[in-house]
């Protein structure tokens, strides 16, 4: 090899270097320094102590960081933190149509989707700007199975109205949310065409069930604890609620058609501490691995579509995006309940006082 060929060789190497070196330091230099905590804010109970055992403990055995959890989510919390500049929380859980009038009041960071992978989530929701899709989880029916036997039990929400042929006392959550779409499903509406609700005839129809509501429930520990306890035979509850009284033997029952389908989300507070490892974090909650073994725990999975790859087959049939079920469910329309939601909860707190 001649000497300038190995001066060109020579040249090119070193060029090379300087170019990777930059590119090097600049990777070194893009993860900040570990904090020795992160703080998530989500719903407490057992669905915190699934939390913990499945992607809490894990973030902090990959990274070394602490994750302290708090609750009770709180979108009021959330937009005073921002407004303040004095955000206590790494990562906040966001319920339903909050997560709407969070995003679109500038409450969140943009998701680094370079760092959470979506790629293996349902299409439409593969390009999310910034709320994460945690989980989803469906409002159903459920009944007593020694109350209502075999060929003789509730399919639809007609048949929950229908206090005749399905007699004995029922319980429904305190909030217009589901409820008045299961109102206009029990007066023929097809699942399809329910948005925009109608909400007149809604409450025309839950005028006739009213009276049969021994218990509006206001908790999801007390919902399927109604039906436990026999104060109401017939209910509606979370899946997840139903389904644990179901495993600690509950003679219960929970009917798929026609359920209130919804997500559960998590968002990173505009302004937060440490936003990269609450990136990181949902990074790892996005991973199938964690979230399929989640809903053999709690009952509600998550988004990542390798997840039940992961979860125990006998647990299949109670998720509510098993093939069986999630045809049979509507989606909940987030955006109409942000744009209506405050006017038509003040509707229900007054038809609530109404005899």
């Amino acid at each position: 090899m001649t000497s300038f060929r190995r001066r060109q060789i020579l040249k090119g190497a070193l060029a090379t270097l300087a170019a990777v070196a930059p590119a090097t330091a600049a990777l070194a230099q893009a993860e900040p320094p570990k904090p020795a905590q992160i703080v998530i804010n989500d719903s407490g109970g057992a669905m915190q102590s699934a939390m913990r055992q499945l992607f809490y403990s894990e973030f902090e055995r990959r990274y070394g960081i602490k994750v302290v959890a708090t609750s009770p989510v709180d979108l009021g919390k959330l937009q005073a933190q921002v407004q303040t500049g004095n955000v206590e929380w790494t990562v906040t859980e966001i319920g339903g149509e909050d997560a709407i009038r969070a995003e679109r009041s500038g409450l969140l960071e943009r998701l680094d989707l370079k760092i959470i992978d979506l790629s293996r989530f349902p299409k439409h929701l593969q390009n999310r700007a910034y709320v994460f899709p945690k989980a989803v989880y469906s409002t159903v029916m459920g009944y007593r199975s020694d109350v209502f036997k075999e060929g003789q039990r509730p399919k639809s929400w007609a048949d929950f109205w229908d206090v005749a042929k399905f007699p004995g006392p029922r319980t429904l959550q305190n909030s217009p949310t589901d409820n008045l779409e299961f109102a206009l499903l029990a007066d023929g509406v097809a699942a399809d065409k329910l948005y925009p609700l109608d909400v007149d005839r809604a409450f025309r129809k839950l005028d006739q069930i009213k009276k049969h509501i021994a218990v509006w429930w206001t908790t999801g520990a007390q919902s399927a604890q109604l039906l436990i306890d026999k104060e109401a035979v017939l209910g509606t509850a979370w899946n997840g609620r139903y389904y644990a009284a179901i495993a600690a033997g509950a003679p219960l029952v929970m009917e798929w058609n026609q359920g209130s389908i919804k997500e559960s989300a998590f968002g990173i507070p505009k302004g937060a501490k440490n936003a990269y490892w609450g990136q990181k974090f949902l990074a790892l909650a996005a991973e199938a691995e964690p979230q399929g073994k989640y809903a053999d725990i709690i009952g509600y999975p998550g988004l990542n579509l390798d997840a039940t790859k992961f979860t125990d087959p006998k647990m299949i049939p109670y998720l509510p995006t098993s093939p069986d079920n999630l045809p049979k469910q509507f989606w909940t329309d987030l955006a109409w309940w942000a744009d209506n939601g405050n006017t038509v909860k003040e509707r229900w707190s007054r038809w609530m006082l109404q005899q």
